[in-house]
């Protein structure tokens, strides 16, 4: 089989597209044809050794965390899914034409979206899920949703606003259309005005998907009111003294419970899953450069098959 492997760290160039074998599942384990994985900006980082202490892995290794396809053989001991189950799952390896899976981290596929695209939800979304929970949002409170137009943003402007909050959300001018379609009440272009000047008053809640210098860090905090509560995903974040703000930040997990409910949402048509790009496996290295120079938004597919 092909898939996107690297055996070491380094930029882009390490990236090589190879023929190998094709694994065996064993106990407890299924072998998925993969239908599509995504691109996750977080996997150039990974390539790039920088999250080697968080995210020990052996070299070689196949890039790939999102799964989307149809499992095609069973190991020992599995009897949740059956051959031809359509699944999704976050993963290890799924940049390549069959992937070997545990059988508890997948969750049935949606119906109502083709099963590439679903290959956008599991990390993205679980992101997402795991951010807006840990804000407590409830009904009418104002939440910031910055960095709304990448992948983890649209499901998180989403999320808030099935949470019944007023959604103020940070996008550059080519994510704004999308934005706005995911629900966003009011929207800041961060190209032409700085967060402090476009609010007009402290909001309740922030939450942060976009990783910041020190001094974006530091003024972001104060833009949540006394008491109010600030999430990051990515920088971790001190709250002000004296204010009463809480921060607090989130390292995505794998929650199959969670993923089945995202897809139940997506399948019932109150979360949409929007895919801006599609490419095959030879694009994945071209990905990779592009995410470093800002070039990617929203969520990309790859396809094995393609």
């Amino acid at each position: 089989m092909r898939a996107a492997r690297i055996h070491q760290y380094g930029d882009a160039t390490v990236i090589r597209i190879e023929e190998i074998a094709r694994p065996t599942p064993g106990v407890g384990k299924v072998l998925i044809e993969v239908a599509a994985t995504s691109f996750n900006p977080t996997e150039v980082a990974l390539r790039a050794g920088a999250l080697r202490n968080l995210l020990p892995a052996d070299l070689p290794l196949t890039l790939g965390w999102d799964v989307a396809g149809t499992i095609v053989e069973l190991g020992e001991g599995v009897h949740t899914h059956a051959v031809g189950d359509r699944v999704i799952g976050w993963i290890d390896g799924a940049a390549a034409e069959f992937a070997v899976a545990d059988a508890a981290a997948l969750v049935a596929a949606p119906t109502a979206i083709p099963l590439a695209d679903a290959a956008a939800i599991p990390l993205a979304g679980l992101t997402a899920w795991q951010a807006i929970e840990r804000t407590g949002l409830v009904a009418g409170e104002r939440v910031l949703v910055n960095g709304a137009g990448g992948g983890v943003g649209g499901f998180t402007v989403q999320l808030a606003k099935r949470a019944l909050a007023r959604v103020i959300a940070t996008a550059g001018p080519r994510s704004e259309h999308a934005v706005l379609r995911y629900g966003a009440d009011q929207l800041i272009d961060y190209t032409a005005t700085s967060l402090g000047d476009a609010l007009d008053r402290q909001v309740d809640a922030v939450v942060n998907l976009v990783d910041l210098d020190r001094q974006q860090a530091t003024a972001l905090a104060p833009l949540a009111r006394p008491g109010g509560r600030v999430v990051s995903v990515t920088n971790v974040i001190q709250a002000p003294p004296g204010t009463g703000v809480t921060t607090a930040h989130v390292v995505a997990h794998n929650d199959p419970t969670q993923l089945a409910a995202l897809v139940a949402l997506v399948d019932s048509g109150a979360i949409t899953v929007e895919v801006t790009e599609r490419h095959p496996l030879g694009a994945v290295a071209s990905l990779h450069r592009r995410s470093e120079t800002g070039d990617i938004h929203g969520k990309i597919i790859i396809s094995p098959a393609a």
